[in-house]
C-alpha cells in the first residue's frame, strides 16, 4: 500500500525519519562500485564493463523500476476512475522496498530503495487517452528485461528501450523532473486538445532512491523502431552553432548527426507530396506555439531515415520482424497516436512512394536522387526552459558568435527558427510534373489555338482589304459624279 502523498522529495530516503537502519541493509549488489572510466554526466562504467548510474548498476536499477512500476500500477487499479483535478498533478505516492521484502513487497536482491511515482492518476488519464491499458503497460514494462541502449547522448543520460519497442525510459535531471511536474497541467490541457502531435508522449514519471541519490525517470514513447534499419539519423535544431557530430559520434555504429552535417550531406532536403508536407508544416506550427507558450527551447526533431531501394530485401524482414512483435503484444493492446504518420494528421500518399501498408508508420518521402524514403520523427527534449542560466548563456555565446547561429535562443526567435529549418531546408514539397500524354494535349490544345488566331486574323485582313476596296470604290464613283456635274454647270452658265 502505498503512502500518503507528500508535496516536496526528500534528498534521500537516509533522511526519512526511521529509516536510519534501513539504510543499512544495502548488499553488494547494490552498492556503489569504483568507477573506473568517467564518461558523460551520472553515466560511468565500473570494472566489469557493468554501466553505473549515479553508484547504482544498470541491472539493479532496471530491476527496481521494474518492481516499483508493477506496484504502482496494481495499486492504482484498485482505485476507482474518476477525473482529474488540480491537485492530482502535485500528488506523489511513496513506497519502500526492503531487500527482504515486506508485507506489501516482495523480497529481492536490487539492495534497499524507495520508489516514487509522479502524479499516478493524471499520468494514468494520458495513458488512457492513448488506449494503453494499466495490464498492457505493466506488460510491456516489466514482462522482460529492459533494452539499455549504447547511445546516452549529451546529457549522459541512461535510455532503457521496452522488449516490445513500444516505450522508452529516460534518465532526468532534477530540473527537468520538476519542469515536467510544473507543465503537466497545460500538457493536461494540450492533449484534450489535440492528440496529434511530434512532441513527446509522456506516460510516467519516477523517483528510485537509493545509496542517498535519487535517480528520476521519464516514460515516453518509442520514436525509432529498432525493428527498421536506419540508414542515417539527425538531430536537428535548426541553428548552426557548433552543430556538427563530433569525432567520437562519427566513429559509432549507429551515430546521430546534426544540422551542419544534413546541410553538408543532403543540401536539397527530403521531397514530400503537397498533402503530407501541409500536414508536416501544421503540425510543427501547432507544437511549436504550444513549447513558446510555456517558454521552452532548445528543443530538438530527432529525424531517422531509412533508404527503401538502398535496403533491397530488408523491408521484407522488417516487415515479418514487426508482424513477431505485434504477435507477441497483448491481443487488445492499440497505442493510438504513436507513429509519426498518425502525428502529423497525414491522410495523402503520394504515388508510388512506399508506407501505405508499411506497419511501422514512417512517412514516405523522396530524396532528390528519386530514391524512396521511409521517415521516423519527433520533437525531444523539451524540458529546457528560458531561464536565468540559459539567458546568460546566450549572452555568452552571442560575444564570440552571432547570437542568431546558436542554439539557445528565446523561445519565440527559437520557434520561428526551428519552423523555417524544417519546412523550408530538411522537408520541401515536390513539385508535381505533367505527365507526357498532358503535354501532348497541351501542346495540341496550343497549337489549335495558335491556328484559331492565325485564321482569325487572316479574316480580320480579308475583311480589311475588302473594306478598304469598297470604300477606294465609292471615292471613284464619286470622283466621276462630280466630273459629269461640271459641264453640266458650265453648260447651265452659258445659258444664262
Amino acid at each position: 500500500m502505498a503512502t500518503a502523498a507528500v508535496p516536496e522529495e526528500p534528498q534521500g530516503f537516509q533522511n526519512h525519519p526511521g529509516n536510519s537502519t534501513e539504510t543499512a541493509k544495502e548488499i553488494p549488489g547494490i552498492s556503489p562500485a569504483p568507477v573506473v572510466k568517467k564518461t558523460i554526466g551520472h553515466r560511468g562504467v565500473d570494472q566489469t564493463g557493468e554501466t553505473v548510474y549515479k553508484k547504482t548498476p544498470s541491472w539493479a536499477l532496471q530491476g527496481a523500476i521494474q518492481l516499483g512500476i508493477t506496484h504502482t500500477v496494481c495499486s492504482l487499479a484498485q482505485k476507482s476512475e474518476r477525473d482529474v483535478l488540480l491537485q492530482d498533478f502535485e500528488e506523489v505516492e511513496s513506497i519502500f522496498f526492503p531487500s527482504a521484502g515486506s508485507s506489501h513487497t516482495p523480497a529481492h536482491h536490487y539492495g534497499d530503495f524507495r520508489f516514487k511515482t509522479y502524479a499516478p492518476i493524471a499520468f494514468r488519464y494520458f495513458r488512457e487517452m492513448f488506449c494503453i491499458q494499466p495490464d498492457d503497460y505493466m506488460c510491456s514494462l516489466c514482462s522482460e528485461d529492459l533494452i539499455e541502449l549504447s547511445n546516452s547522448g549529451a546529457s549522459g543520460s541512461l535510455f532503457y528501450l521496452s522488449n516490445d519497442d513500444q516505450f522508452i525510459m529516460k534518465t532526468v535531471q532534477r530540473k527537468e523532473a520538476e519542469f515536467l511536474q510544473k507543465l503537466l497541467p497545460g500538457y493536461f490541457m494540450n492533449l484534450n486538445q489535440n492528440k496529434r502531435t511530434l512532441l513527446p508522449k509522456f506516460y510516467g514519471l519516477y523517483c528510485i532512491q537509493a545509496n542517498g541519490t535519487n535517480i528520476r525517470i521519464a516514460v515516453m514513447n518509442n520514436l525509432l523502431p529498432s525493428s527498421v534499419q536506419l540508414h542515417l539519423k539527425f538531430d536537428l535544431k535548426g541553428s548552426t552553432y557548433n552543430r556538427r557530430a563530433s569525432t567520437k559520434e562519427r566513429g559509432k555504429a549507429s551515430p546521430t548527426y546534426k544540422d551542419l552535417d544534413f546541410l553538408q550531406d543532403m543540401p536539397d532536403g527530403m521531397l514530400l507530396d503537397a498533402d503530407m508536407y501541409t500536414a508536416f508544416c501544421k503540425t510543427v506550427q501547432r507544437d511549436c506555439l504550444v513549447l513558446q507558450s510555456f517558454k521552452i527551447m532548445d528543443y530538438s526533431l530527432l529525424l531517422g531515415i531509412h533508404v527503401v531501394d538502398q535496403a533491397g530485401g530488408e523491408t521484407v524482414q522488417t516487415v515479418q520482424t514487426e508482424q513477431a512483435a505485434e504477435r507477441r503484444k497483448p491481443q487488445n493492446q492499440k497505442f493510438l497516436y504513436s507513429t509519426p504518420m498518425e502525428a502529423i494528421q497525414a491522410e495523402g500518399r503520394g504515388a508510388g512512394l512506399p508506407g501505405s501498408h508499411d506497419p511501422t508508420g514512417g512517412i514516405p518521402a523522396r530524396n532528390v536522387k528519386g530514391q524512396r524514403l521511409l521517415v521516423y520523427i519527433g520533437i525531444i527534449d523539451i524540458l529546457q526552459s528560458y531561464r536565468f542560466i540559459k539567458m546568460l548563456e546566450h549572452t555568452w555565446k552571442s560575444l564570440v558568435q552571432d547570437g542568431d547561429t546558436v542554439s539557445v535562443h528565446r523561445p519565440d526567435f527559437y520557434a520561428d527558427r526551428f519552423q523555417r529549418f524544417m519546412c523550408n531546408t530538411v522537408f520541401k514539397k515536390v513539385q508535381l510534373k505533367t505527365s507526357p500524354s498532358k503535354r501532348r494535349n497541351s501542346t495540341l490544345r496550343k497549337s489549335d489555338s495558335a491556328a484559331a488566331q492565325s485564321s482569325g486574323q487572316n479574316q480580320n485582313q480579308n475583311q480589311q482589304q475588302k473594306d478598304e476596296k469598297t470604300s477606294a470604290g465609292k471615292e471613284d464613283a464619286g470622283q466621276d459624279n462630280i466630273v459629269k456635274e461640271a459641264p453640266k454647270s458650265k453648260e447651265a452658265n452659258g445659258k444664262t
